[in-house]
């Protein structure tokens, strides 16, 4: 080993690797470096403190005991009690261009660890690591983390928490000596899960200031952590939740942990965003084709499956632009209500007596495309499968977990259960002309046992196996991850999808936080966004079509509301704005989202602006009432500051409920400076509170 630093470097930001006694340092991730760095070493150099160190310590990447850190380790484990402390060295060290890959290895320990650094041209950086056994006896792997170093003017934390039906609220908090941990123990991602840890300054808010961002790719358990020493020191990291027993690693057998995912920027939490879509838009399976306006048919039909009904939808969606429609839970075997069924996925030939082929083939007449719900994961004890092979669920000795809305959780990992699934949800894809599926995951995995082992790893791997083989077997198959809403939505399960169900509360007032937030890290075209209910079947709210409409066009937007019910007018609305959306997507989908740091608490003012800075669609959300008469102006970033555009409101689906007298006169279109759109921006009308509408920028 000869090379003993590498730095990657992007546009926004940079990664400096030192090999240091042995150890690698991660001495900067951050802003861009250039010029003379080479000697970062002797600028590093801490002094040597009262009661402390005779040297002091470069602990590195591995973060050890055995070299004087005294925080939370990158890796934990032991040998029957042996083997427990480590101290690698760096023995191979790697460098090519952007990508840097570094072998560390115990010879006391018998381990050796490799990890791998990513960086792309938007400022993404990926950590890959593997922990191999080199011994003769087995080792038993508790934890494995990804760390990254965080400069001290990082002084507040934001993540994110939720529930069902309110997924990603931001809490945000100073950080402080000690390890903060946000865990995820449900055996899926969760509605708790923070889809990132973004430390960040004070200042830091959507346009401006510094944030590092993390996200774990990974479907099952995980933790983030940020750690402040009471030296100073602090840093950010990421892993997956490893339960007891559940990696032990034999003879020459290696664990590959998922790979954390990270952006630094000095833009803001926008910045964070910009990078993180363009990351996600240049994978090769990223879906190419415009996404197609959806119709979910559950909250119209729920368990009522009866196909003339199903007729009368497809007509009206047929009429409005509807490009595909989605065949809800109840259609299979015995599915009455959600107490039996699950597992069986035969059609039921008492509500389908002629299969489906023929409401599939009524649907495709109409140019439509055909989609349908599974719920694979799971099990009623009231089910065929169920009774023939009690032991196919998750379980630990005789146990059978607490029901989760009278559900179990089928065993993937255990290959009868896996076989049986995929091999009556591939038939149904192989008998019908089915393009999209819905798959849901409605429970936590809790008592997750694989055959005496813990098995929320097993179980995460298993389902990605079966959507790669599903995409294997029926090319071109779209496949939508939902779990009980927003409750799969990650990094790991991303390149093995092409939506996410964002969540199952379609009240427009809750999406613009929750939709607000989930963009943090996914792009909008892979997130569900629906038109529900005039009246919300979630918080039970009624709310004007327009502020529906206008919150579910920025993403892959849809209906979720029994249209057969809505008035001519609203027909003719929602064909406007359907429309209009397939105007619109391909900016929608492909530019850059901005937020605005709005200065009334009692809106949001949120759009998306054209890479090549010529177009724009804002939306202006008034959540609550004003205290003022006057909201704030209505400003503008992102702009080209010497172009002159036009700017108007437009209305695709109906106007916005006022309360005013007249309108400001620049709604009905006016030419301003990108500069003067930014700096001094237009008046902001007075409307009702939980009322929305769009705002048209166009260079001239």
């Amino acid at each position: 080993m000869t090379k003993q630093s590498a730095l990657l470097s992007a546009d926004t930001s940079s990664l400096l690797l030192e090999v240091r006694d042995g150890a690698l340092v991660i001495a900067h991730w951050g802003h861009s470096l250039v010029g003379n760095i080479s000697e970062t070493r002797v600028a590093q150099n801490q002094s040597i403190a009262n009661s402390s160190w005779d040297l002091y310590p470069n602990p590195g990447i591995m973060r050890e005991s055995a070299r004087g850190f005294l925080g939370r380790p990158t890796l934990s484990g032991h040998r029957s009690g042996s083997a427990w402390s480590t101290k690698f060295e760096v023995t191979d060290f790697h460098h090519i261009d952007n990508h840097c890959s570094v072998t560390f290895r115990d010879f006391l320990a018998e381990l050796e660890v490799v990890i791998t650094f990513e960086l792309d041209i938007f400022g993404v950086l990926t950590q890959s690591s593997t922990v191999k056994n080199i011994g003769e006896t087995d080792y038993c792997l508790n934890e494995f983390i990804h760390w990254l170093p965080l400069p001290q003017e990082a002084n507040q934390s934001l993540d994110f928490a939720g529930r069902w039906s309110n997924e990603r609220q931001p809490q945000r908090r100073d950080i402080s000596i000690g390890t903060w941990i946000r865990e995820s123990r449900e055996g899926r991602s969760g509605h708790n899960f923070s889809i990132a840890e973004i430390a960040l300054t004070k200042q830091t808010n959507f346009n401006n200031g510094s944030a590092w961002a993390t996200s774990i790719a990974w479907s099952g358990n995980s933790h983030y952590l940020i750690e402040r020493g009471f030296d100073g020191q602090q840093s950010i990291g990421a892993g997956e939740l490893l339960l007891p027993g559940e990696v032990v690693l034999t003879h020459g057998q290696t664990y590959k942990a998922p790979s954390m995912v990270s952006v630094f920027s000095d833009a803001g939490l926008d910045g964070i965003s910009a990078a993180y879509h363009s990351h996600i838009r240049a994978r090769t399976m990223h879906p190419k084709r415009p996404r197609p306006l959806t119709l979910n048919m559950w909250e119209a039909l729920y368990f009522n499956h009866d196909e003339k009904a199903i007729r009368e939808l497809v007509d009206v969606a047929a009429q409005i632009g509807i490009e595909r429609v989605v065949l809800d839970d109840g259609w299979f075997h015995s599915r009455r209500n959600d107490r039996a069924g699950l597992g069986d996925w035969v059609i039921d030939s008492q509500v389908w007596p002629d299969g489906l082929n023929p409401i599939i083939e009524y649907v495709n007449s109409k140019g439509i495309e055909f989609g349908l719900w599974f719920e694979g994961e799971m099990v009623n004890e009231d089910s065929d499968v169920y009774r023939a092979h009690p032991e196919w669920i998750l379980h630990e000795g005789d146990r059978i977990p607490p029901l989760w809305r009278h559900q179990l959780v089928l065993d993937l990992a255990h290959e009868g259960a896996y076989k049986h699934v995929l091999e009556q949800t591939s038939q149904i894809l192989k008998d019908h002309n089915i393009e999209y599926i819905k798959w849901d995951h409605n429970r936590v995995l809790v008592d997750a046992g694989h055959l005496g082992h813990a098995g929320v790893r097993t179980q995460t791997q298993a389902i990605y196996r079966l959507f790669a083989e599903l995409k294997l077997r029926h090319p071109g198959l779209e496949i939508e991850s939902c779990a009980s809403g927003g409750a799969r939505i990650d990094l790991g399960v991303i390149d093995l999808v092409d939506r996410f169900w964002t969540s199952d509360n379609n009240d427009a007032l809750e999406r613009q936080t929750i939709q607000r937030w989930t963009t943090q890290v996914i792009p909008p075209e892979m997130l569900g966004t629906h038109i529900g209910p005039t009246h919300g079947h979630q918080t039970g709210r009624t709310l004007e079509l327009s502020m529906r409409a206008t919150t579910a066009l920025f993403g892959h937007a849809g209906i979720e509301w029994n249209i057969t019910e809505a008035t001519d007018e609203e027909r003719q609305h929602l064909a406007t704005w359907a429309n209009y959306y397939k105007t619109k997507r391909e900016l929608l989908h492909s530019g850059r989202m901005v937020r605005v740091d709005y200065p009334d608490v009692h809106g949001y003012l949120h759009g998306v602006i054209a890479h090549d800075q010529t177009q724009g669609i804002f939306a202006y959300v008034q959540l609550t009432p004003t205290v003022a008469i006057h909201p704030a102006a209505l400003k503008f970033p992102g702009l080209n500051q010497s172009a002159t555009y036009s700017i108007k409101a437009v209305y695709p689906a109906g106007k916005p409920r006022f309360m005013l007298i007249s309108p400001p006169p620049w709604m009905d279109g006016i030419k301003l400076s990108g500069s003067a759109l930014a700096h001094i921006g237009v008046s902001a009308p007075i409307l009702a509170p939980a009322n929305a509408f769009l705002i048209e920028i166009t260079e001239v």
